[in-house]
């Protein structure tokens, strides 16, 4: 595999890049490796930036376009850092009549995030839904897997703070 540039180092450790690399050796040459491939590069790095991209297309002898487009087309993937806790607030039309909307503004206020966004301390994701299936709970936020029901908008710091 080619050397190392200084980008990919300032973002991962030479441990997570050697993986990497071995993960790519695994599966150089077989047919319908590249999903593996991603699939484990994502486990050992979190995310697949677009210099991680241009490794395993070089590494696979694949365009650069494919890696992109199958990282892109599947929701799995994701070539931007995740926070530790992903938080969901439910924008269905019974949690957004019930303040879910409010909820969420609070939350970008609060951690000055957007929807998608993940906070710099890599603490929290937070993503909206349409609906969670929790309707008379509404509003509803999802942290991780536990369900916080009739979530007020001046209570949303008080309850992301038992998540470290």
């Amino acid at each position: 595999m080619k050397l190392v540039n200084e980008e990919l180092l300032k973002e991962f450790s030479q441990e997570q890049i050697v993986k990497l690399d071995a993960i790519i050796e695994k599966y150089r040459g077989k047919p319908g490796g590249l999903i593996p491939v991603l699939e484990e590069a994502q486990m050992v790095l979190e995310y697949l930036p677009i210099g991680i991209q241009k490794r395993i297309a070089e590494g696979l002898n694949l365009p650069l376009s494919r890696v992109y487009g199958v990282v892109t087309f599947y929701s799995f993937f994701t070539m931007t850092p995740k926070g530790r806790h992903t938080v969901r607030v439910c924008l269905g039309t019974a949690c957004y009549v019930r303040g879910g909307k409010a909820i969420a503004a609070a939350l970008e206020k609060v951690f000055g995030v957007k929807e998608g966004e993940t906070t710099p301390d890599r603490r929290f994701t937070y993503e909206s839904v349409r609906c969670l299936g929790a309707c008379g709970l509404g509003p509803v936020v999802v942290v991780d897997e536990d369900v916080h029901g009739r979530v007020k908008p001046g209570k949303v710091k008080e309850l992301l703070n038992q998540y470290e």
